[in-house]
């Protein structure tokens, strides 16, 4: 099983190559076209940024899980990831009537806040259960 999780971290990192090779023509066509000043095609680059620190933290875990450490704090700081990009790429003019996009708004700030919550707590326990004995 080790095994298969190292080859898919490798395929995994091969995914990351690809990606800021893409970021980079992203980049380029952005500045060749001049279109680095509207924002709707700057959010299209963050959001590939967002997805390359995705791949990043999955490459993680992967490496985490082959060690056979904790992971559950590097999961959470992906989540957060991904719907951080959610939240940067959301577009009320996406919706058809505008009413529809606040209980998504809603439910994406009230995951955002959960994940925050459960990092800290992770974060928490994490450092409580670090110290020596005795301090």
């Amino acid at each position: 099983m080790r095994w298969l999780v190292l080859a898919t971290g490798y395929f995994v990192l091969v995914l990351f190559v690809i990606g800021v090779f893409d970021l980079l023509l992203g980049l380029y066509e952005l500045l060749w076209t001049g279109q680095f000043t509207d924002p709707i095609a700057v959010v299209g680059l963050l959001e590939t940024v967002l997805l390359l620190l995705i791949i990043i933290e999955v490459h993680r875990t992967l490496l985490a899980y082959a060690r056979q450490e904790p992971v559950v704090r590097i999961v959470i700081g992906a989540a957060i990831i991904a719907i951080a990009r959610e939240v940067i790429s959301f577009r009320v003019d996406e919706f058809d009537a505008a009413g529809e996009a606040l209980p998504a708004a809603a439910a994406l700030a009230l995951l955002l806040i959960a994940l925050v919550a459960a990092y800290v707590l992770v974060r928490w326990s994490d450092r409580r259960f670090d110290r020596p004995v005795g301090s």
